[in-house]
């Protein structure tokens, strides 16, 4: 009890300040307004009786003139009345007048027959206070005498004092009350939820919490912080491996990956040696917005993939800092710890002014490379002053990672995807000792396509200056060789598969990218989150994509019209959540495609619709990965309609996500992944017959046909999860 009053003194004190201050504030204002009053009312009274004694006083009629001031005297707050000559003398006075006062008075009197002004002034006697106005006689404009009036003034200081004990009987009062409320609020809707919480945490800790135990309805506003410690408690089982894992298991393929595993593998293997990510799109990206600086994870295949790896070994991650308030959240280093939640490996940022972003991200990089590398009918556009941007950019980075590992011993390097194709060439040169792996994340053309490319000759010397160059299928590794073999002079071994140039030799593998695994979701099941959309169909199918002309929604779209036109059986049964976070914003052409797929979107819509429903519902936001993974288990189809895709990685999410191991996934025969999900339904998604054939055979597919599938592709995703890519990845870059 005793902590609580401690905790809530300082408020006490703060409010009694405030308190008191305001009462003085209006003890000052009162006694102020009483004054004014008090001498208005005597002044009246005086200049009343001046014109009532005048006559009398003139003609000498002093028995008048004691009536008339006898008369007056001694009501309401008036002590007596009193009349002077033209020598400042007593004339005539009320009867219970003090000649005391009258003689203390006697100054004031004489002042007011010389300036020929009337006077007013406070007096004590015996302990009272008095307030006496004298104003004088005139006759013909001269002073021959002049009046007085007293009045009582000792009600002010009593109305003062009892406004004093109010206040401070109210203020103990609220004192009072506050500190019981406080007590109570405290005790009960704190201290003791805070004391059943540690208990959570310690039966969590045991092993023997109940899943009613998160849910109690004495916590409040706790309920958050429950939440989360539920979530970590899963998280902990999800992954829990035996603290130590002998060389054997790390070799065993069927043994599962974990971020643990992958932690004991990096320590067994790399020796805890630093590992170093370059990437152009950072991880964690901080906004302001207004007076709060907020942070939020980008809309990245990438990003995904890698965040994993880097929570599990640590490590540094060197990227650009895009968020407007990026700059205010790092050190004098541009580095700053994350994630936000639980740092567990750094960030350093790289600035980049607006011409260098056009001209490397904008120009060259989304405008020329990646329409070449996608090939979805979009022409690329190649710029020398794009290209020469390009290069400065990726000289930029280099040299902000030469610094980071100026005093690292054989430093392994990670740079990823086609904005920095020529980083490491850069590196190598310097840092002859570094290792370094190269993976790139987008299709590789075949080699007429890029041939098509005016700066192809050294691209593909920037890119084998890595040790191993990494793509997600083998198809992409024979585009790539047959590439080199068309452009430069290379010795290309197909047996190791390696290309040797300038001396160098690059291993060039697949590594088909994944995501992280566990027997159970790794978010719990939300439909407060499904709730929000305000689908309430009986069918459910989610679309999950960046806003990128690539993925196919356009196709999608047009698919889920034919399948309604062809079974109208489904009209406001079924609903399409496609979500898909706008992205390239500075490039024209994904401004065009925003406007084109919102369109395609109300046109349908608007075909279809009725009045509390529409097929298809359009989020242009971001959305969290708890959130996504809610949208997954309450889908009954995943639609992925990529029109070339490296692998996409919503389609292994939805598999990862699919506890129960029901659902159907609709899958691009485009996209990476449909050489590994042998279980989805495969479309051509620039059939929008075979596409809404395919949500048709989705929807109507048996219990165990779904189950069959999915288990199948579940097993896929746990074998080779994005654990293992690391894993293999990072062995295959050291074991050189």
């Amino acid at each position: 009890m005793k902590k609580f009053f401690f905790i809530i003194s300082p408020i006490l004190i703060i409010v009694s300040l405030v308190v008191l201050a305001f009462t003085f504030r209006q003890i000052h204002q009162q006694e102020e307004e009483l004054t004014e009053d008090l001498k208005t009312r005597t002044e009246l009274l005086t200049d009343s009786l001046k014109e009532a004694i005048k006559a009398p006083y003139l003609s000498n009629e002093k028995n008048n003139i004691d009536q008339i001031l006898n008369k007056f005297a001694g009501r309401g707050r008036i002590l007596g009345i009193s009349v002077y000559d033209n020598n400042a003398e007593i004339f005539a006075f009320s009867e219970k007048l003090a000649e005391k006062i009258l003689e203390d008075n006697k100054p004031l009197a004489e002042q007011v027959m010389d300036s020929d002004s009337s006077k007013g002034d406070f007096i004590k006697h015996n302990k009272n206070t008095f307030y006496v106005f004298i104003t004088p006689l005139h006759l013909n404009e001269k002073v021959v005498g002049a009046v007085s009036v007293f009045q009582k003034a000792d009600y002010i200081h009593e109305q003062i004092l009892n406004t004093w004990k109010t206040n401070i009987w109210r203020l103990f009062i609220q004192v009072f009350l506050f500190s019981i409320s406080a007590v109570l609020i405290l005790n009960w809707l704190i201290y003791r939820p805070i004391l059943n919480i540690i208990e959570i945490i310690r039966k969590t800790k045991d092993g023997s919490t109940k899943t009613s135990d998160y849910k109690s309805s004495n916590h409040f506003f706790f309920s958050p912080l429950l939440s989360e410690i539920n979530k970590l408690h899963q998280h902990l089982n999800s992954n829990k491996t035996p603290k130590s894992f002998p060389k054997k298991t790390l070799e065993k393929v069927d043994s599962p990956w974990t971020a643990n595993r992958l932690k004991e593998f990096f320590s067994t293997y790399l020796k805890n040696r630093k590992i170093f990510v370059v990437s152009n799109r950072e991880p964690y990206i901080h906004s302001r917005e207004k007076d709060q600086i907020t942070w939020k994870v980008p809309a990245s295949g990438m990003i995904t993939a890698l965040e994993p790896i880097m929570e599990a070994c640590g490590g540094t991650w060197i990227a650009h800092g895009s968020g407007n308030a990026d700059q205010e959240t790092v050190d004098e280093n541009n580095k700053v710890k994350v994630p936000p939640s639980n740092p567990k490996y750094t960030l350093k940022r790289v600035w980049l002014s607006p011409e260098e972003i056009k001209g490397h991200y904008v120009g060259f990089s989304n405008e020329a490379l990646w329409p070449l590398c996608i090939f979805a009918h979009n022409r690329p556009i190649f710029r020398k002053s794009d290209w020469q941007i390009y290069r400065e950019v990726n000289g930029k980075f280099a040299k902000s990672l030469l610094k980071e590992i100026k005093n690292v011993e054989n430093p392994i390097i990670l740079i990823q995807d086609y904005h920095f194709a020529l980083l490491p060439a850069m590196i190598k040169k310097s840092r002859p000792d570094a290792e370094i792996g190269f993976f790139w994340h987008i299709p590789w053309p075949n080699s007429q396509i890029f041939s098509i490319c005016p700066y192809r000759k050294e691209i593909l010397k920037g890119m084998l200056g890595a040790d191993v160059l990494g793509f997600h299928t083998q198809q992409f590794c024979n585009y790539f060789f047959e590439s080199v073999g068309k452009e430069i002079e290379a010795l290309i071994d197909l047996e190791k598969f390696s290309i040797t140039h300038e001396k160098h030799e690059s291993n060039i593998k697949p590594f088909p990218i994944s995501v992280p695994f566990s027997q159970k979701s790794l978010y719990p099941k939300n439909s407060e989150i499904i709730q929000k959309f305000k689908i309430k169909t009986e069918f459910l199918a989610i679309g999950v994509d960046r806003l990128d002309y690539a993925k196919g929604l356009v196709e999608k779209f047009k698919g889920v019209e034919f399948f309604l036109s062809d079974h109208p059986e489904y009209l406001e049964k079924f609903t399409l959540l496609q979500i898909a976070p706008t992205t390239r914003e500075e490039v024209q052409k994904y401004r065009e495609f925003n406007e084109e797929v919102s369109a395609e979107a109300e046109r349908i819509n608007q075909r279809f619709k009725t009045f509390n429903w529409k097929p298809i519902i359009f989020i242009k936001e971001h959305h969290s990965h708890e959130e996504l993974y809610a949208l997954y288990q309450s889908a009954n189809l995943c639609i992925v309609s990529s029109l070339s895709d490296g692998m996409n990685l919503v389609a292994k999410e939805f598999i990862a996500s699919r506890d129960d191991e029901n659902g159907v996934l609709i899958l691009s025969k485009f996209a990476g992944a449909v050489q590994d999900l042998k279980g989805a339904i495969i479309i051509n998604p620039y059939s929008a017959e075979d596409t809404a054939q395919a949500i048709y055979e989705g929807l109507t597919m048996p219990t165990s046909e779904q189950h069959r599938r999915m288990k199948k592709m579940r097993e896929i995703v746990k074998d080779y999860n994005i654990y293992r890519w690391a894993a293999e990845f990072l062995k295959s870059i050291i074991s050189l």
